[in-house]
C-alpha cells in the first residue's frame, strides 16, 4: 500500500507543478494588460510610477472623450470595420462555395492564384493600390477606406476547406427539389457555415479595427481618420502625453474585447445548432 501511495503521489505531483508553471506564464502574459489598465486612472504625474496610484482618476479617459475627437474615430473604425466584414464574409462564401462545389476549367489554378496572394503584404502593393484609388477618385472617402479591404484569400480558403467536408447529400436532396446553386448555398450551404462564418467575421472586424497603414495613407481628412490613426496623433515629435495615450488605447480595446466575446459565444451557438457531429 504505501509503494501504491508513493507511485499515485508521483502524478499528482506532475500535475501540481504543471498548474503552477501554467499560472505563472498566464500572471505573465496578463501583468503588462493588468499594468496598462491600472495606469489609466493614475494622474499624469505618477504614470511611471509602480504600484497603485495615491488616487483613481477619470482624468485621462475624460480628456480623450471631450478634448479629442476620438468618438468619431471610434465611429468611423466601426463603420469600416461593419461594413467590410459584412461584404466579405457574403463574397468570400460565394467564392469559396464555386471554387468547392462547381465544376469548371481551370479552377484549381484559380484557387492556387488567389490562395498565393497571400505572400504578398500590403507594404509591397501599397503604391500601386494608392495609385488605383486616386484614379477612381476614392481618396478621402468611405469607399477608399472599404473597399481594398474587403478580398482577402484567406476567407476563401478557410471556407472552401470547410464547404469540402459539408455531406454533399443534403445538397443532392435540395438539387432533386429542383434547387439551383444559389438557393443551395443559400439555403443549406450558409446556414451550415455558421461556425466557420462566426470565427472570420471576429478575425475580420479585429483585422480592421487595427487598421493602421492603408488607413493613414488614404486619408487626410481629420474627420476620416480611424481610431489607430487616431492614437498615433496622441503621440507628439519631442514628446508624449502618455496618460492620454495609454486611456485611448484602453478605449480602443473595448470593442474589440466586445467583439471577440460576442463571436466566441455565437460560435459555440452555431456549432451546437448547426446539425454536424
Amino acid at each position: 500500500m504505501p509503494s501504491e501511495s508513493r507511485t499515485a503521489g508521483g502524478p499528482r505531483r506532475r500535475i501540481g507543478l504543471r498548474a503552477v508553471v501554467a499560472y505563472l506564464i498566464a500572471l505573465l502574459t496578463v501583468a503588462p494588460l493588468l499594468w496598462l489598465v491600472l495606469t489609466v486612472f493614475k494622474p499624469a504625474e505618477e504614470v511611471f510610477r509602480n504600484g497603485l496610484p495615491s488616487r483613481f482618476t477619470l482624468d485621462n479617459i475624460r480628456y480623450v472623450l471631450t478634448e479629442v475627437p476620438f468618438g468619431r474615430y471610434l465611429f468611423n473604425s466601426a463603420l469600416v470595420s461593419l461594413v467590410v466584414t459584412g461584404v466579405a464574409l457574403i463574397l468570400h462564401s460565394m467564392a469559396a462555395y464555386a471554387l468547392a462545389r462547381l465544376r469548371f476549367p481551370g479552377r484549381t489554378v484559380f484557387f492556387y492564384g488567389i490562395v498565393s496572394t497571400l505572400l504578398v503584404s500590403l507594404p509591397v502593393i501599397l503604391v500601386p493600390l494608392f495609385l488605383v484609388v486616386r484614379e477612381l477618385g476614392l481618396l478621402d472617402t468611405y469607399a477608399g477606406l472599404i473597399l481594398p479591404a474587403i478580398f482577402h484569400a484567406f476567407g476563401i480558403f478557410l471556407l472552401r476547406q470547410y464547404y469540402l467536408n459539408l455531406p454533399r447529400e443534403l445538397e443532392e436532396a435540395a438539387d432533386l427539389d429542383g434547387c439551383g446553386y444559389f438557393h443551395r448555398w443559400w439555403r443549406i450551404v450558409l446556414p451550415l457555415s455558421r461556425p466557420a462564418l462566426a470565427s472570420l467575421a471576429v478575425l475580420f472586424f479585429l483585422a480592421n479595427w487595427n487598421a493602421f497603414l492603408w488607413p493613414v495613407t488614404a486619408t487626410r481628412d481629420p474627420d476620416l481618420r480611424m481610431v489607430q490613426v487616431g492614437i498615433s496623433t496622441l503621440q507628439g515629435q519631442y514628446g508624449s502625453a502618455w496618460n492620454h495615450l495609454l486611456a485611448a488605447t484602453v478605449i480602443a480595446a473595448v470593442p474589440t474585447v466586445i467583439a471577440f466575446l460576442a463571436g466566441q459565444r455565437r460560435l459555440v451557438e452555431a456549432i451546437k445548432t448547426s446539425g454536424l457531429k
